[in-house]
This record gives structure tokens, C-alpha cells and sequence, in this order.
């Protein structure tokens, strides 16, 4: 199949997919795709929505056809090469705070296990990794963030047995979850923040975005355990130049 492809979604969708797997070009361009037709605020169109490697489009059918959208989209396609595209500008970098190992990330050891590093390199490369959000997705605010060095590229573990609280941080494939609320997960749980990424009474709910960056540096139990009640969980946030 070429890339990029385009796929109708049910009567009011549209699905332009940049790649069948992920890669740092596919996820690009659906980022910068997605913002640039969100800016050009065609009339019936509703919402968009990145993947890993794709953009969904939703539109009213009573006031745009599939024809007129793919019609539209295919010449924004062609408009440039998306995969070279640069990232949308107002981006920021998150870093947050995180418990590695011990009670608050009880499959470190076995991460780093499989990874082949020691518990301390594994904490220190981890902690120093700078990472894209590749999506957002699964459950409400939870970001895919990614790509992390080839080491860990982890397969997931054949089971839901791993039950992690909000603010868990897991590994695998290559990428973190941070976790918005209780889940079984066949991640692997390395770490704990005290931040919260799906806030139903905050403005705004969900406070990341796809194209973000983040860090999740390393911190002891005790300064986790100061961080539980502060603003954003010890968290800051600041634009990418």
C-alpha cells in the first residue's frame, strides 16, 4: 500500500493514514497535517484527531460529502511533503516529576532485566530521555509517548495481571504511558507521578497534547510523597523554542 492513504470511516469520517506502523516521519506529518486542516477551518468539518500515524476527520455529512473532503484533502496532500513538515509551533515541554522502582515502580527491575542494564542505568536513562507525544488515547488524556532507545523495546506482557494507580508510569514498545486513572495494563510499571493528565472539572480537561515533549526525571519517595498535593503534581511546562 501507498502512503498516504485515505479510508472512509462510517458516514461522517475520513481516515488519512501516513504509515501502517509507527515512525518519528509518519507521526510527524500527522501532526502537522492535522494542524494545518484544523487551521484552515473548512466549513462542516468537526473535529480531527491524530493516531500514532494518522489523522481521523469528522464532518457534518449534511453539510460536506466524502467526495468534497477527499477532494480537499488530497490537494493538501499534495501541497508539500508532509514528512519533512516541521512540527506545529506552540509545543511545550513537560517535565515531571517520578518515583522510579521500589513500591511506586515494582516491574523496574524486571524491565531493566530485560532491557539488559542495571536498575541504576536504567533509572538515569529513563530519566534523561526527552520524548515526543506521539498520541493521545486508551482512556481519557492518557498520552503515547515515545520513541525511547531501542533497548526498550519491550514486548507487552501476555497478561492484564499489572493493576497501576493514576499517575503510573509504563513501559513498553519502545514508549511510556502515563496513566490517568486505575487500569490493568500489560505495560510495565516503572514509576509514579503525582500528576494528573485527564482533569473532568479542569480548564483545560486535558492538559497534554500531541506534539508535546516530555521528561520525567528522577525523584526520591520522599520528595513524591511532599509532590502528592502541590499544583500539577511538581510539574512545569514551558513552550519549546
Amino acid at each position: 500500500m501507498s502512503f498516504p492513504a485515505i479510508d472512509p470511516i462510517g458516514l461522517d469520517g475520513l481516515l488519512v493514514r501516513f504509515a501502517d506502523t509507527l515512525s518519528e516521519p509518519a507521526n510527524r506529518a500527522a501532526l502537522a497535517f492535522r494542524r494545518h486542516v484544523s487551521d484552515l477551518h473548512l466549513p462542516g468539518l468537526l473535529e480531527t484527531a491524530t493516531s500514532l500515524g494518522g489523522v481521523h476527520l469528522r464532518f457534518d455529512p449534511a453539510r460536506l460529502s466524502h467526495a468534497a473532503l477527499r477532494s480537499r484533502v488530497d490537494a493538501v496532500l499534495a501541497s508539500r511533503d508532509w514528512y519533512g513538515a516541521p512540527l506545529p509551533s506552540d509545543r511545550r515541554l513537560w517535565r515531571i516529576p517520578t518515583v522510579y522502582g521500589g513500591d511506586h515502580g515494582p516491574q523496574l527491575a524486571r524491565a531493566a532485566d530485560l532491557a539488559e542494564v542495571s536498575t541504576r542505568t536504567a533509572i538515569e536513562a529513563l530519566s534523561d530521555a526527552r520524548l515526543r507525544i506521539l498520541t493521545i488515547g486508551f482512556a481519557p488524556g492518557q498520552p503515547y509517548v515515545g520513541q525511547l532507545d531501542q533497548r526498550w523495546d519491550l514486548p507487552r506482557q501476555t497478561d492484564l495481571a499489572t493493576q497501576v494507580p493514576p499517575g503510573a508510569l509504563a513501559l513498553a514498545v519502545r514508549q511510556f504511558v502515563l496513566f490517568p486513572a486505575e487500569s490493568r495494563t500489560g505495560w510495565y510499571h516503572v514509576g509514579q507521578t503525582a500528576f494528573c493528565c485527564f482533569r473532568p472539572d479542569g480548564d483545560p480537561v486535558f492538559p497534554l497534547q500531541p506534539g508535546d515533549e516530555m521528561q520525567f526525571p528522577a525523584i526520591s519517595a520522599a520528595e513524591y510523597e511532599a509532590l502528592l498535593h502541590s499544583p500539577d503534581g511538581g510539574a512545569t511546562c514551558a513552550p519549546i523554542d
